[in-house]
């Protein structure tokens, strides 16, 4: 069982569609729920992920669908400032 687990968590760290959107920056690019999006649109075989999204799809979208429903969901008030335009100067480090 520890195996499996171990095996999920490496897929979702070497794919997470939601870090590869927000990763990507690409103008005009979906913002709220981009990395859930992503995986939909993978698993409904759109051609262009990255003319759409900036970024590939996981490989296994199923598999990822669900981690990356919760970080959009968490990253969610986020998301909604940056569509209204609201920025902010984010700095981190020593």
């Amino acid at each position: 069982m520890n195996k499996l687990l171990v095996m999920v968590l490496v897929l979702q760290l070497a794919g997470c569609a939601t870090a590869r959107t927000l990763d990507a920056a690409k103008p005009g690019a979906p913002v709220v729920y981009s990395g859930t999006r992503l995986d939909l649109y993978a698993m409904n075989g759109g051609c262009c992920a990255k003319d759409r999204f900036g970024a590939q799809a996981p490989s296994y979208p199923g598999v990822d669908l669900p981690a990356s429903a919760l970080l959009d969901t968490l990253l969610l008030p986020l998301s909604l400032l940056t569509v209204i335009g609201v920025s902010f100067q984010a700095t981190g480090g020593l």
